[in-house]
C-alpha cells in the first residue's frame, strides 16, 4: 500500500472504496470464468461438428430446451401460422 493510499479516505462521495473494489474484483473473476466456459462450449460444438452434427441446429435445440412447454407451443403455433401465410407449409 502506498503512502497516498494509506492516508486516503475509506469512502469517496458516500462510496465505500473497499466494498466497491471487492465487487469489481468479483465481477472480473466471474467474467474470466464466463470466458473460459464460453471457450469450452465452443470446443464441444466443434467436436460435435467433427462428428457430423450441425452446430447451428444444436444451438436451436439448446435454446428450445430452455423454454417451458407453453412458451414452446406458442412459438411453434405462431411459426406454423407464419409459414402457412407465406405458403411454405409442407
Amino acid at each position: 500500500m502506498s503512502a497516498q493510499e494509506a492516508t486516503a479516505p475509506e469512502s469517496v462521495g458516500g462510496v465505500s472504496k473497499g466494498q466497491l473494489r471487492s465487487f469489481i474484483e468479483r465481477i472480473e473473476r466471474l467474467e474470466e470464468e464466463k470466458n473460459a466456459l464460453s471457450a469450452d462450449i465452443r470446443e464441444v460444438y466443434a467436436e460435435a461438428k467433427s462428428n457430423g452434427y450441425e452446430p447451428k441446429i444444436m444451438r436451436q435445440v439448446v435454446r428450445i430446451r430452455k423454454m417451458d412447454g407453453n412458451e414452446r407451443a406458442e412459438q411453434e403455433a405462431l411459426l406454423d401460422t407464419y409459414l402457412a401465410a407465406l405458403g411454405m407449409t409442407g
